[in-house]
């Protein structure tokens, strides 16, 4: 990380920042060019090791990148606010922000897929027990973004 200054390093502190974020923007490859695109997300803490959970529809352009890519980046930052001042060169953005990478899989396995769910809607709604309509669970992909690298960097 080019500012050190900035990076955050303290893993509860990651941790907090993570939760605060709304929106997770997943980056692929395709051919030639990049597709990036915003989703909802949930994640999951154990020992250390991260992972990020989505929902999707069964079908589209992402769906169609998933086997293709090694890894996924991802982003995603909360707390943004516009500082002001007199010269054009002293205007700044205050933000905190995630960015990462990992292996993205389709989970298959039904109560996989639950498990993804609730930590979508535990991370929106607070509550991690939902009820979820069988028929829906065979008809939306979850994906699951199993992390190995990533960081967290704040300017407040």
């Amino acid at each position: 990380m080019r500012r050190k200054d900035r990076e955050v390093t303290d893993f509860t502190k990651m941790m907090a920042i993570l939760k605060s974020c709304d929106c997770c923007r997943l980056g692929f490859i395709d051919g030639d060019e990049t597709y990036i695109v915003p989703l909802n997300f949930g994640y999951e803490e154990q020992d250390g090791k991260l992972s990020l959970y989505f929902h999707s529809a069964g079908e589209g352009r992402k769906v169609s990148l998933i086997p293709k890519q090694k890894t996924v980046s991802f982003e995603m930052d909360t707390h943004g606010k516009l500082m002001t001042a007199d010269m054009a060169c002293g205007f700044s953005w205050l933000y905190q922000c995630v960015m990462g990478k990992g292996n993205l899989e389709i989970l298959t396995d039904h109560d996989a897929k639950i498990q993804g769910l609730q930590k979508v809607m535990e991370h929106y709604s607070d509550s991690g027990s939902w009820e979820f309509h069988p028929a829906m669970i065979e008809k939306i992909n979850v994906l699951k973004l199993t992390v190995s690298e990533w960081s967290c960097k704040e300017h407040s």
